[in-house]
């Protein structure tokens, strides 16, 4: 017997095609770039399997706007014309939850590295010994 929440991992009734990004073309000429991760976020948040895809269009125009004037704020502040993550950080300093994340985020993204960097020493040590 599978619960709902089951459900939705082990037959999702999404829309997608693997390893296809979906591009549809917006009112503005626009194209989706993000509807069908946030169709996921969106189901893990409660909503329908498949929400609206005016909901999903909203959602989206809100992401693209918020991206758009981060970058720009961010690229009028440090290093003129540039987006270095010091200015992402300075942005968001007032605003504990998204400060929170983006240090999280920077934090995970370092110990990947040295993860990455210790498996491709180990993976070169290993094949170092095999030719000898």
């Amino acid at each position: 017997m599978t619960t709902n929440a089951d459900e939705g991992f082990e037959n999702p009734d999404f829309d997608e095609d693997e390893g296809e990004e979906q591009f549809v073309p917006t009112s503005a000429g626009r194209k989706r770039l993000f509807s069908k991760e946030l169709r996921c976020m969106m189901y893990g948040f409660g909503d329908d399997k498949n929400p609206y895809t005016e909901s999903v269009d909203l959602l989206e125009d809100l992401v693209i706007e918020f991206i758009t004037e981060m970058t720009h704020k961010a690229m009028e502040i440090g290093r003129t014309g540039r987006v270095q993550v010091e200015d992402i950080i300075f942005l968001v300093r007032k605003d504990p939850r998204k400060y929170a994340r983006v240090k999280d985020l920077l934090t995970m993204n370092e110990e990947l590295k040295k993860a990455r960097k210790a498996f491709d020493e180990i993976k070169y040590v290993g094949n170092e010994a095999k030719i000898k």
